[in-house]
């Protein structure tokens, strides 16, 4: 049976536009016919258009959570505001009349369904390796390197004081071919210095006026891309001396370089988590200016592990119009089989089906179990991580305080059992908003014996850890702090 609701067609949607075109439909009474099938698995109508023939829609259930869309429509935004005025009439409760499936949907489940069996019977066979074509890639790659570190020397010799935007403008159009050389990954951590000092229209970036600032964050750029020219090099020539090698799943190199991971090759290296069920902390969307993408994140924790980690959709600019994005989650999603990217503390996650079903105060209470106690413990195996250039700067952690209080310089800061404290700070992802303001809105109830979800940040000018608030977890409710 079909059940879904506004918002769970709000979230189908590739963007607000095809939200307001979908309700449209449905408001002005396009739909000359609304059916269902008999098993309740499909809705198909008949939509008028603006020609003289009308649009034949269809949105297939057959799997819940991921259902199939169809439309003769011309457009390509998937699904269509036909399809989406459709699932938007039936969950206003709309009358849907029983018919049998039309012959033509009958036809594209049997060859969906064929093609499913086809991809299940050659996901288990073995891949053969065109190892001519693996070996001119990596030859390709490795004189990327070649470029990145000719860059990254020019960096150093220019001195990071004199670096302006001109300068930087130069670099980052030298960085293109880092593309060119199948080097995606190193091109971004290259581009990511470069706009230290230029903003989104190439001028002198206002974060200049903290010198002090940018020159820290200009100096461990640099060490990263000095760590990824020399771990890539071995990485890669490891793989072009044993071409039948898979790509590395003990660390993160192969994503740096730039290596796609397809679900596939994640399942054959075993990186698959079965029946994880996960609740969604916090969400937010940015803007990549060094790689022209947008960035959907969420941030999730695994109930049954308390392994904090991240799903991430990835929409570029040319074709944003096209490509549906992620959005807040508020129930707890079960996946059979979720996929997990090699990765240090929090790893990237993804999954083909999930079963949403409603969260619970024994998930609250979860969530909690999991957060750490001893803040010490937790501040060792952070800055333990921090001492590898090519770790993630900015772990996120649950930690579970006795108090929240200001420090007597007007600070928040969060305290253990022990006594042990952490100061919290807005410094984190430069996507993520200020969040410190909205603690202090908040009831009394959230300063005392709560789990802080928070992103540690390593001041390198003070030498201290901090941490930023990402979302309060208390016995009936996640507030999120960030969006």
């Amino acid at each position: 049976m079909i059940d879904i609701d506004e918002s769970w067609v709000d979230a189908q949607a590739p963007n607000a536009s095809a939200i307001k075109n979908g309700r449209g439909l449905v408001l002005r009474g396009k739909f000359v016919s609304l059916n269902k099938s008999e098993d309740d698995t499909i809705l198909f109508g008949e939509c008028a258009g603006s020609g003289k023939s009308n649009y034949y829609c269809s949105s297939d259930f057959i799997r819940p959570s991921n259902p199939t869309h169809r439309c003769n429509c011309p457009s390509r935004q998937f699904p269509c505001k036909h399809c989406l005025g459709l699932m938007y009439a039936f969950a206003q409760g709309k009358p849907f009349i029983n018919a049998p499936i039309p012959e033509d949907i009958v036809e594209k489940r049997d060859k969906f369904s064929a093609r499913q069996e086809k991809k299940k019977e050659n996901a288990d066979k073995p891949k053969k390796v065109n190892k001519t074509a693996l070996a001119k890639k990596i030859n390709a790659q490795l004189e990327g390197l070649d470029l990145l570190e000719k860059l990254t020397r020019d960096l150093v010799r220019i001195g990071i004081g004199n670096t302006n935007a001109k300068t930087a403008s130069e670099i980052a159009k030298q960085a293109k071919q880092l593309g060119d050389a199948y080097l995606p990954g190193a091109q971004g951590a290259l581009l990511n210095y470069t706009q230290l000092f230029t903003d989104k229209d190439g001028q002198v970036a206002a974060d200049q006026k903290n010198r002090d600032a940018v020159f820290t964050a200009a100096l461990e750029q640099l060490t990263r891309l000095h760590a990824l020219s020399k771990k890539g090099r071995q990485y890669l020539q490891n793989r072009l001396d044993d071409p039948d090698l898979k790509p590395d799943t003990s660390s993160d190199i192969a994503a740096w370089l730039g290596h796609a991971w397809q679900l596939s090759e994640l399942k054959e290296a075993g990186l698959v988590d079965k029946n994880s069920e996960l609740v969604q902390l916090t969400f937010n969307n940015h803007d990549d200016r060094a790689r022209q993408q947008f960035v959907d994140t969420g941030i999730w924790m695994q109930l049954d592990s308390g392994r904090i980690v991240l799903t991430q959709n990835f929409r570029p600019y040319k074709a944003v119009k096209y490509i549906k994005s992620d959005d807040s989650f508020f129930q707890v999603a079960s996946v059979e089989e979720l996929c997990v990217y090699p990765g240090d503390t929090n790893p990237r996650v993804r999954w083909e089906e999930m079963t949403p079903r409603q969260i619970d105060s024994k998930d609250y209470q979860a969530i909690r179990n999991h957060g750490h106690n001893d803040f010490a413990t937790v501040v060792k195996d952070v800055k333990s991580q921090l001492k590898s250039p090519l770790a993630d700067k900015q772990p996120i952690h649950a930690l579970n305080y006795k108090t929240m209080a200001e420090t007597e310089d007007g600070e928040l800061m969060i305290e253990d059992t022990k006594g042990e404290r952490i100061l919290l700070t807005d410094k984190g992802m430069q996507q993520e908003p200020e969040s410190i303001y909205l603690l202090r809105l908040i009831t009394d109830e959230i300063h005392t014996d709560q789990t802080l979800i928070c992103r540690f940040h390593h001041d390198l000018d003070s030498q201290q850890l901090r941490v930023k608030p990402l979302a309060v977890i208390t016995t009936s409710a996640i507030v999120r702090l960030t969006y």
